[in-house]
């Protein structure tokens, strides 16, 4: 398995609540697949570089995890769906 990080942007008017619930939902797919989510960082509302859906602020989320590769496609897969999902990437951690 490999060491893979998640930044996510969501869009900074969603509730605490629905916030905490695509964390949750994130780590669900990981641990489905087998996987091992290691640290969830939350580094709160930032102003964005560019306007993104005519949002100018997103609240950052870092998920690092263990996984198989076919993780990655459905995370991209289910956060690409997510029209409250602004930005994502994912990246093998060196």
């Amino acid at each position: 398995m490999k060491t893979y990080e998640m930044l996510y942007v969501l869009d900074s008017a969603l509730a605490d609540e629905a916030k905490d619930a695509f964390e949750a939902k994130f780590a669900a797919i990981v641990q489905d697949f087998n996987g091992k989510v290691l640290s969830t960082d939350k580094w709160g509302v930032k102003k964005l570089a560019y306007p993104i859906r005519y949002k100018t602020d997103g609240y950052y989320v870092l998920m690092t995890f263990e996984a198989e590769s076919g993780v990655v496609k459905e995370l991209d897969r289910v956060a690409g769906l997510s029209s409250e999902v602004l930005r994502r990437v994912i990246t093998v951690k060196a």
